[in-house]
């Protein structure tokens, strides 16, 4: 996330008022701390111009 905002030239205060998000939790996640709500992810990533693609593994259902 870092890497690509630099890319884009934004300061952490900019992705934070562009993604509507504290600067504080855009510091956090840069740094791997706190725990940040899918909702706020998708909010940050969508500044930055990168999708999340959510997949379900399927289980083997083994019969006994």
């Amino acid at each position: 996330m870092k890497e690509r905002r630099e890319v884009l030239s934004l300061t952490q205060q900019d992705l934070a008022e562009m993604a509507q998000v504290g600067v504080a939790t855009v510091k956090d996640i840069e740094r791997g701390q706190g725990n940040p709500s899918l909702s706020t992810i998708n909010k940050i990533l969508d500044v930055l111009g990168i999708e999340i693609v959510y997949r379900v593994k399927l289980s083997q259902k083994s019969e006994l």
